[in-house]
């Protein structure tokens, strides 16, 4: 159970904002406004201006899956806008072969890789998802499980594809050995995350369920050196490392705190990963 204080969210985008001014990256007049802005959103919070502060509980992917699948791939979906260039650009080298989409989603990878002439099999832990993915990408087989337990023969495939799910796993290690397993010798990985930076910026997936209560996806804090001790310990190497940046937009953070504090909300985003993309080969 995850407590949340409007003014707290408030206050930790002025205290980034003023820590990155501290380290020389902003003016006095900026660290003024910060201040001023501090004791506004403190004003505001002491007559209730800001809303109440609730708790919200944790849900697991195949129920938080089922409401978000939905609208998972609408437009606007600024951490795909950052990943999904990336993730293409490192398949769209490779050779066409047999390709796993592992956490297939609504399969926006698979129906990539299919259109790239792979062979694709899709593998997911919620029926819905699958759903959506099986008419994303028609030519595809896609099949229920489990990233720590695929179903997928030992070494037959040449690519394996994990977007955006393994931060949901509590350890990285189960799902690279699998990973191993079924990737034949010389075969490739690529993996996509939400960089552990931005979780600590509000980035923690959540979902809504039909009566209205709103639950959290699991969300483990994983650095760089937590996948390449799981990825090399599996027997990877590390072909390339991305970490694409958050781009500047109006829009970000959302509603809520562009309201009180958009300028504050732009200098933490500033220079703040997104995501971390990851290419390795089996060897």
């Amino acid at each position: 159970m995850a407590y949340r204080h409007p003014a707290a969210f408030l206050l930790g985008m002025e205290g980034l904002a003023l820590l990155r001014a501290f380290a020389g990256e902003f003016d006095a007049a900026f660290v003024q406004d910060r201040l001023t802005e501090t004791r506004d959103i403190l004003a505001a919070a002491e007559c209730g201006d800001l809303g109440p502060a609730d708790e919200v509980g944790e849900t697991d992917t195949v129920a938080g899956y089922r409401s978000w699948s939905r609208t998972y791939d609408e437009p606007g979906n600024p951490l795909i806008d950052v990943e999904e260039p990336i993730v293409r650009e490192i398949v769209g080298a490779l050779p066409a072969g047999r390709a796993l989409d592992a956490a297939c989603g609504t399969g926006r990878h698979a129906a990539f890789l299919a259109s790239g002439g792979h062979s694709v099999v899709g593998v997911d832990s919620s029926p819905d998802m699958l759903a959506y993915a099986r008419r994303a990408a028609p030519a595809a087989e896609f099949v229920q499980g489990d990233l720590r337990d695929l179903p997928v023969p030992d070494a037959s495939v040449d690519l394996v594809t994990c977007a955006l799910a393994l931060t949901h796993l509590p350890a990285l290690e189960p799902a690279f050995a699998e990973f191993a397993r079924v990737l034949r010798p010389g075969g490739h990985l690529v993996t996509s995350d939400i960089h552990w930076q931005s979780l600590y910026l509000g980035g923690i997936a959540s979902t809504v369920d039909a009566a209205g209560v709103e639950s959290r996806l699991p969300a483990s804090r994983f650095r760089p050196s937590a996948y390449v001790t799981a990825a090399v310990g599996a027997g990877f190497a590390v072909r390339a490392c991305h970490e694409p940046l958050w781009p500047h937009s109006t829009t970000g953070g959302g509603p809520f705190l562009r309201k009180w504090a958009a300028d504050a909300v732009d200098a933490a985003y500033e220079n703040t990963p997104a995501a971390i993309v990851w290419h390795f080969e089996r060897r």
